[in-house]
Parts: C-alpha cells; structure tokens; sequence
C-alpha cells in the first residue's frame, strides 16, 4: 500500500465515522425529548423494556447514545438497575441493524445522497427539515466512507505483513482482544463492525475470523460508558459496569457455542450465501437476539452480580429509602384538604434534611476527612427528588376543583419547597468550595474560621427557628425570628469589614479568602431563605373568604 493510499484510507474511516456521528446526531436531533420521554417511561415488563432498548437504539442508530441515557436516569434516580439492563439488553440488538443497512451495496448512491443531505442542510431554515437533511447527508458519507475503504484495502491481500497479521487473528482468542481493543478505539461497534465487513468483502478477511471480531467488538463498545460513568455517582458506574459484565458473558457463551457447535455458523453462511457482507451483519444480530434470549431470565442475577463487585453503601440504602414520598402517596384520590395537611408534613420532613445538609455540609468543610462529602452530595440528591415530587403534586391539585383557601396555600407551600430546596443546594456549594480548593480552607486566620463558625450556628439557629414557625405555625414566634436574622446579617456585615482589614494586613491568604467570601455569603442568604419559610404561611383576615387564608 501506497502512502497515498493510506491516506486514503484514514480519510475513508473518517468520512465514514463522521457520518455515522451525523446521521445519529440528525436522528437524535429530530426525534428531540420524545426518545428520552419514551425511556423514562420504561417497566419492569421485561419484554416491553428490551423492545423499547431495540427502538430507541434503532432509531437513534447508536446503542452507546441509548446507554448514555440509561446511565443518566439511573444517576438520577430516575430508572432502576433492574429495568437498565433489559434497555441495555434491547440497545445490543438495536445496534446490529447498522450492518444490515451497510451490507446493501448503495456506494454508487452515496454520493447523490449526499448531494440531497446538504441541500436540505444548507438552504431550508425549517429546524425538522435540517435535521432530516444531516441523517441523509450522514447516510451518504458513510456509503462513501465504506467505498473508499474498499478500494484502498485491495492492496493489502498482496502485504505479506498483513497477512502475516492477519493469520494471527486466525486464534479465536486474538481474534476476540483485537476486536474489543479495535473497537474501544473507535468507541463504537456498529462503525467496527462495519469496517470488518469491509475487509471480508474485499477478500482480505474470512469470515471465521471476522465472526470472533464482532464479538469481541460487543465487548469494547462499553468503553464509552466506563469513561461516561466516572462522573456519575456509584448507581451510574454500577449501570456501565453491568453492561460489561453482560457483555463479556455473551462472549464467553457464543465462543463456547460455536466451538461446540460449528454447524451453527455454517446455517448463518446459507441464509446469505456469496454475500459475506450479509452473513456477518446476519451473525451480527442473530448472535445479539441469542444472547438477550439466553440471559433476559437472569437479568436479576447480572444486577445482583453488579452490586456484589460494587457494594451498595449505608450512603445509598438511605437514599433509596428516603427518596420517596411519605404522605402524598395517593394524593388524585384524596380530599384536597387532607392532601394540603399531608404536603406540610412532607415539606417539614424535607426542610429538615435541607437543614441537617448545611449542618453536615459546614461540618465537612472543617474536617480532615471527605466522609461527609457523598452523604451531603445524597441528600441534596433526595431534596431534589422531593422538591420534584411536592411541587408537582401542589400543582396537579391546583387544577382540581379545591377551595380558594386550600389554593393559596398549596401556592406557597411550594414556596417554602423552593426555599427548603435553595438551603440544600447552598450546602452542595460548600461541599465544592472544599473540593475545589483541597487544604486551602487551613490556611485561613484562626479570627476567620471562628467568624464562619459563628454565622454558621447563627444561621442553623435562625432555620431551626423557621421550620418550627412553619410546621407549628407559631406566628407569634416571627419577630423572634426575624431579629434573629437580622442578627446573622451583622454578624456578615462584621465579618466582611474584619476580613477587608485582614486583607489589607497581609493576613489573609488569596484563594481562602475568596472561600471566605463565598461560604460567608451562602450562609447569609440561607438564613433570608429561613425568615421567607416563617413567614409564608402568616394568616391576613380576608373579607372575601370571611376567615382567614394564607399568603
């Protein structure tokens, strides 16, 4: 092979990935939220969740795309493990579909589709029809991509080396490591596939050893999840760690499958015979419906199997027990009135883990050790979850035919939700500033830290004080609390004239400083959340009403 046709080469695969990206991205694109609404809405009906793996990954042409977005909603709470595999499961079935839309010979078409694709791309400003014009454009460069490929890898039959190479994938156990590392390359086993098609096709690769490379590229197609799940919490790792694991048992089963039983292969050659192209996208999906056939009954063990390698946490079990409504479980069939009740019971466990979070979050601060960081990082994930489910249930009783009163107060009682929810998410900020700063917090002024310490208790006392205002409804208490608040912002006031003196000294150092600053801040504006929750829900006589209501 020339140098020329090298680059040929390398311009082939890159065309042709470029539009695999683009034809998937178009798909994604104009399909909009409707795809991830379809897999929010996922069962525990196994047969149901697999299918709507199988659509969604047909009709985004990406299995990785499809296990991106389970691994999102599992991170999120929002879809179990349980149900992740059987999506996952339809996602390696639904990416086999590429092969068989690769094996049709349309690279004389190709360019005439790409000819159409931009067209429609460049010159119509309708969004919809942008995106279907980037799915035609993408489809015709990948045609183009494969045919630029086939010419320039004819030469390679006659290289001795790459023969030689070759020969070496002849063992079924190099065979398999080539393709998931040839795969974890290009971080997709629809577009490996595809080029081992290529290579078959042109007659520089047989179809035996192309069987094992396919296999092997099923396992190296996880490698966009590992990587994806690194930022993910430990349920988000757990979902790409068993799309390996089922991954890597459904090779393990095929090799002892075709070793035992070669015939199998040789029935999957008649389905299509002279068309080699054919016969691997065929063992592609055939070998991918076998597999999710054979271990769709023991999902439950390749999840069990999962959180064996990756124990659940106390961390977790408690977030898994707390990220559930208590009251409001059946609020449709329930009378408003008993449903506003249960909402201030609700709202009060809430405000209370909102509370302790910040606690927890300034405590953590000051240690030597990160033990605090998850379950501060947990419970800002479960006042998410809970602010979520209050306010929606509020809103879905507002739309019923409730009394003015009982209207009003659902009204700001998802007010005091949102405040409860900003004091938790000024906790996760504090949890950041140490993250993000390390040891730095130990470099401030002893006078610094015995300020944030101060405002700290000042301002948990002023939120202890609201919360009890609000469930109690203790109005008489509002003075009490709100001189408390104005006593946490003079505390503030002093603490930012004492640390511009500091800073103007020299006694200060720089990036401790700005977290100074910061915490000082958040603690200040958590306690104008607290006096916003004591005083929601004060009764105002109504002449309308002829009782009292709440604003």
């Amino acid at each position: 092979m020339t140098f020329i046709e090298f680059i040929t080469l390398l311009g082939g695969v890159g065309l042709f990935l470029f539009g695999m990206t683009m034809m998937s991205s178009g798909l994604q694109n104009a399909a909009g939220d409707k795809l991830r609404g379809l897999l929010e809405k996922v069962t525990s009906n196994k047969i149901v969740a697999v299918l709507l793996g199988v659509s969604v990954t047909v009709l985004i042409q990406s299995s990785s795309a499809t296990d991106m977005m389970v691994i999102g909603f599992v991170n999120s709470g929002l879809m179990e493990l349980t149900e992740a595999i059987l999506v996952i499961m339809g996602a390696n079935i639904g990416t086999t579909v590429t092969a068989q839309i690769t094996a049709f010979n349309l690279t004389a078409y190709a360019p005439l589709l790409v000819f159409v694709g931009v067209v429609l791309y460049l010159f119509v400003k309708k969004p919809v029809v942008k995106h279907v014009g980037s799915i035609i454009m993408g489809f015709g460069m990948l045609f183009v991509g494969i045919g630029l490929v086939k010419e320039t890898i004819a030469p390679l039959a006659e290289s001795a080396t790459f023969v030689a190479f070759l020969e070496q994938l002849s063992n079924p156990v190099l065979a398999v490591l080539f393709g998931v590392a040839f795969t974890a390359v290009l971080q997709s086993s629809s577009s490996s596939t595809v080029i081992f098609q290529a290579f078959a096709v042109q007659g520089i690769l047989d179809y035996q050893t192309a069987v094992y490379l396919v296999i092997g590229a099923a396992i190296g197609s996880v490698t966009p999840n590992i990587l994806a799940s690194l930022t993910t919490n430990r349920n988000g790792k757990r979902t790409a760690l068993l799309n390996l694991i089922f991954n890597i048992f459904r090779a393990v089963i095929l090799m002892i499958l075709i070793t035992v039983f070669p015939q199998i292969l040789d029935f999957i050659q008649a389905l299509s015979p002279d068309n080699v192209g054919r016969q691997i996208a065929n063992t592609h999906t055939i070998f991918a419906i076998f597999a999710v056939l054979v271990m769709l009954p023991f999902s439950g063990k390749i999840v069990a199997l999962t959180e064996k390698l990756l124990p659940v946490l106390p961390e977790e079990k408690r977030s898994k027990e707390e990220m559930q409504l208590l009251y409001m479980v059946d609020a449709k069939n329930t009378v408003p009135s008993v449903v506003i009740a249960q909402a201030n019971k609700e709202v009060h466990r809430m405000g209370v883990m909102a509370r302790n979070n910040l606690s927890d979050a300034m405590d953590c601060f000051f240690a030597k050790e990160d033990d605090l960081v998850e379950k501060v990082e947990t419970t800002e994930g479960i006042v998410d979850y809970l602010t979520h489910e209050i306010t929606t249930r509020l809103i879905q009783l507002q739309s019923t035919e409730i009394s003015e009163a009982d209207a009003y107060r659902a009204t700001k009682l998802a007010l005091i939700v949102s405040n409860f929810e900003r004091i938790s998410d000024h906790a996760q900020n504090i949890i950041e500033y140490r993250q993000q700063i390390g040891r730095a917090k130990d470099n401030m002024s002893k006078p610094a830290r015995k300020e944030i310490k101060l405002l700290t208790e000042e301002t948990l006392k002023t939120i202890d004080m609201a919360i009890d205002i609000f469930y109690n409804e203790d109005f008489s208490r509002i003075p009490e609390a709100e001189k408390q608040e104005e006593g946490v912002d003079m505390i503030h006031a002093e603490m930012m004239d004492e640390h511009v003196k500091r800073l103007m000294k020299g006694k200060c150092d720089p990036a401790a400083g700005i977290v100074f600053n910061d915490i000082s801040t958040d603690l200040e504006r958590c306690s104008d959340h607290a006096i916003n929750i004591a005083t929601a829900l004060i009764p105002v006589n109504d002449a309308k009403l002829g009782k009292y209501r709440y604003m």
